[in-house]
C-alpha cells in the first residue's frame, strides 16, 4: 500500500491511531474493523478507494493495536466507539461521510446510524445483524447460542487473555485461519496481527468489547429503525453467525439492500474484495 498517512487523533477523551489515504478534499469514507483485527483488515479497500478519489480514514478502534486502551469494561460499551467515530468526523470537518463496518465495526456502524443518522451519506454493513435481531438470537436461538459460545467464555475475567497469550498468541491466529477461506490470512499477514495482539493491554481491551455487551449494555434508543441508505454484504459461510439474521435485519431498514455471498466466510472484506469494492463504490456514487 502506497501513500498511507499515519495520524494520532484525539476524540471522545482518547487518542486513536488512524491510517488515511487519498485526497484530503475527497468524499470521506471511514472503515471500522472488528475482532480480532486492526486497521490492516482493510488493506484491500484502502488503496482501491483512495485511487478513486475518496479520503479513506481507517482507525484502530479503541482498545486495539496502537490506539488508546481505556480502563474498565464500561469504556467499551457500544456507544463509546460510536462517539469515537463521531469525533473523527468532526476532526476532519465533515458534515456527512460514508461509513463501512465489519464485525464489531459493523455493530458500531449500526448503532451510529441510529444515533447520528444526520452524519451519514450511506452505510455498508458486513456480516453482523441489526442489534435487535442479534440480541434475540443470542439469547433465544440454540443454534446461535452454540456458535456464540466464546461470547460467554470471554466474560470470565482474565481467562481468554491467558489462553490467547500462550504460545505467542497462536490461538487467535489459528482462529482466523480456521474460519476463513484457504489462503486468506497469509503467514506474513498473520505476523502483523500477532504484533497488534502483543501491544500492552491490547487483548484485555479487545475482549472487553464482549464483556461490555453483556455487562454494560448501552441505554435503549427510542427508535431502532435505520433510515440511512444501507447496503448489507453477507458471507453465508460465517462460522459465528447464522445467516437467517441477515434477512431479519432488513425489516429494520427503511432503504436497505442485502447481497449474499454463498461461498464466503465471515471475512468478506478479505475474501471477496474484488467483488465488493466495485459494488460499494457504485452504491456510494448513488448518493445525492
Amino acid at each position: 500500500m502506497n501513500n498511507l498517512r499515519e495520524r494520532y487523533i484525539e476524540t471522545n477523551g482518547i487518542t486513536l491511531h488512524v491510517m488515511e489515504a487519498g485526497p484530503a478534499d475527497g468524499p470521506m469514507v471511514m472503515f471500522l474493523h472488528g475482532f480480532p483485527e486492526f486497521w490492516y483488515a482493510w488493506e484491500k479497500q484502502i488503496e482501491y478507494f483512495a485511487a478513486r478519489g475518496y479520503l479513506v480514514v481507517v482507525p484502530d478502534q479503541r482498545g486495539y493495536n496502537l490506539s488508546d486502551k481505556p480502563q474498565g469494561i464500561a469504556s467499551y460499551r457500544i456507544d463509546e466507539p460510536a462517539k469515537d467515530a463521531l469525533g473523527l468526523i468532526d476532526h476532519y470537518g465533515r458534515d456527512r461521510i460514508f461509513l463501512v463496518g465489519h464485525d464489531w465495526g459493523a455493530s458500531v456502524s449500526w448503532w451510529f446510524s441510529m444515533k447520528y443518522p444526520e452524519r451519514l451519506n450511506r452505510l455498508v454493513i458486513m456480516n453482523v445483524p441489526h442489534p435487535v435481531v442479534f440480541g434475540k438470537y443470542l439469547f433465544g436461538n440454540q443454534k446461535q447460542m452454540e456458535r456464540s459460545w466464546y461470547v460467554f467464555y470471554f466474560q470470565i475475567p482474565g481467562a481468554v487473555e491467558r489462553f490467547a497469550a500462550a504460545n505467542e498468541y497462536q490461538w487467535p491466529l489459528d482462529l482466523l485461519v480456521s474460519t476463513s477461506r484457504e489462503g486468506t490470512f497469509t503467514p506474513e499477514k498473520l505476523e502483523k496481527y500477532r504484533e497488534a495482539f502483543k501491544q500492552p493491554e491490547a487483548f484485555t481491551s479487545m475482549v472487553n468489547w464482549y464483556r461490555a455487551a453483556i455487562q454494560a449494555p448501552p441505554d435503549r434508543l427510542s427508535d431502532y429503525k435505520v433510515r440511512v441508505p444501507l447496503l448489507v454484504l453477507w458471507g453465508v459461510r460465517d462460522a459465528a453467525i447464522i445467516p437467517e439474521q441477515a434477512d431479519e435485519s432488513m425489516a429494520f431498514c427503511a432503504d436497505g439492500k442485502l447481497v449474499k455471498f454463498e461461498d464466503c466466510s465471515h471475512w468478506i472484506e478479505h475474501e471477496e474484495a474484488d467483488r465488493i469494492n466495485p459494488m460499494i463504490d457504485e452504491f456510494f456514487q448513488k448518493s445525492e
